[in-house]
């Protein structure tokens, strides 16, 4: 059994500490990434845990032991809470000791917060709450919504935050693939509308957190989550524009970066087709929303990354720009990150529906992670037959070592796009296809003798085959 499924289905052993004080009867409101494997490590520390979800398919799921997220040990968790019945399934609230808000918040069309999640669910507990219960908001959200929103909302129900309610910001830190490992050993910050609401809230916490937890306001807390992801995305954006400088000057962006990060105080992060998942490309807009006039680099950060789906379709146009009638492109890869099964903000999935607006372009996807039309179920080689480029688009291990030779008979141009640095161009070309990289601009601008595709330039001395 892998570390991150240590939790036994006949004893919760992962992450299990001495019990503080009593057993507690928590509602946990949202059962996605977060919510669900919240409820279970609580679940699995000694707590009644009611789950709150408005999908039917979800509690379905639940009630039946099950979980619809590929995540290591989640599987495991679930189903010895529910079979123990330490955790059930709800679609209202019920009175708890505590409740733990883990619901969405979307971005708008304006690129602003979509709170209306937050704003239902805490209007949802206003029947149950009673004197000395715990709100805690999990959820990431702009500066504050926990003091102005939350609290704005607690208040209908008679009782006064901070008085009679305690009331906290505590958000995740997890990394999905280690969700559950993250959620005990990750360092944590607690942010109370008051002291004695953090200070209530850690208790809460330290049931199965490792990790050092921090003690602040809950706008102070609002704030360094949304910090956190926006430092990742303006260090990518960094990068993304550096690969698009690179390939104008002629040199990998790749070794470049590689290079760079030998300096023992420089960090550069990867470029790629752009940034998706519900925390770096959505996150900073929150920052962005607050104080849009001083907000100008975090901005254009995000603005960058979300221009890369732009900037890879016009890779691709000019790869196949010799290339009469149809045009067929394998995808391969459409969640937002390797190995996981999420989705949400996919910038590749963006650019498929880039390419099919375009017109002159089929698109087939290969993703055994997603189900994106068809993508899970699709053979490779199979998707590959009469493709004009293959695009690697996301990094998953599967496409570490796959057959070149046979991809390039089956497809009817060879044209490999590899925009994650994934394949050595030596191996791919040996197989007669001809390679490009997102970052390097080794192409020359001759065609090719099998018609159009660029005849690769000379390499610099530390070139692809130097990684």
């Amino acid at each position: 059994m892998p570390p991150e499924a240590a939790i036994s289905v006949r004893r919760p052993s992962y992450g299990r500490q001495e019990l503080k004080g009593v057993r507690m009867k928590i509602c946990v409101i949202g059962l996605g990434y977060v919510g669900l494997p919240t409820a279970a490590m609580f679940a699995a520390n000694g707590h009644y845990v009611v789950g709150v979800d408005v999908c039917d398919r979800i509690l379905k799921a639940l009630g039946r032991g099950e979980t619809f997220i590929c995540e290591p040990g989640l599987g495991e968790a679930v189903r010895w809470a529910v079979s123990e019945g330490r955790l059930i399934a709800r679609e209202d609230p019920e009175p708890a000791d505590a409740y733990i808000i883990c619901v969405p918040t979307p971005i708008n069309p304006d690129h602003s917060a979509d709170l209306s999640y937050i704003e239902r669910a805490v209007r949802s507990i206003l029947p149950c709450v009673r004197k000395g219960n715990m709100v805690i908001l999990e959820s990431t959200s702009p500066p504050g919504t926990t003091r102005d929103l939350v609290c704005g909302i607690l208040g209908g129900s008679g009782l006064t935050p901070g008085t009679d309610l305690y009331v906290a910001y505590c958000p995740e830190r997890v990394l999905p693939g280690r969700i559950l490992t993250e959620l005990v050993h990750n360092s944590r910050v607690i942010g109370g509308i008051n002291s004695e609401s953090a200070i209530k809230a850690r208790t809460l916490y330290s049931c199965f957190v490792r990790g050092e937890m921090y003690i602040t306001d809950s706008v102070t807390a609002e704030m360094c989550k949304l910090v956190e992801n926006t430092y990742r995305d303006v260090n990518i954006a960094l990068a993304a524009e550096l690969a698009m400088i690179c390939e104008k000057l002629g040199i990998n962006a790749w070794e470049v970066i590689r290079y760079a990060n030998k300096h023992p105080r420089v960090n550069l992060h990867q470029p790629g087709p752009g940034v998706g998942g519900h925390c770096i490309a959505v996150d900073p807009w929150f920052i962005v929303q607050k104080q849009p006039e001083t907000a100008r680099m975090i901005g254009l950060a995000r603005r960058i990354n979300d221009s890369m789906p732009r900037y890879v379709l016009e890779r691709i146009k000019a790869l196949l720009k010799n290339i009469s009638g149809g045009r067929k492109v394998c995808v391969l890869g459409v969640t937002y990150k390797p190995d996981v099964d999420d989705t949400r903000e996919s910038p590749v999935i963006r650019l498929i529906s880039m390419l099919k607006a375009e017109g002159g372009y089929s698109v087939v996807a290969v993703d055994r992670h997603a189900d994106y039309e068809g993508s899970r179920g699709r053979d490779l080689y199979e998707a590959v037959k009469g493709c004009h480029l293959l695009l690697l688009a996301v990094n998953h291990r599967e496409f570490e070592r796959v057959d070149f030779a046979r991809i390039r008979e089956r497809m009817a141009y060879p044209c490999v796009l590899d925009t994650r640095n994934f394949w050595r161009a030596e191996e791919v070309e040996a197989a007669g296809l001809s390679y490009h990289l997102l970052g390097w601009g080794k192409q020359s601008d001759e065609e090719g003798p099998d018609g159009g595709v660029p005849v690769p330039a000379a390499r610099g001395f530390g070139g692809a085959e130097d990684r």
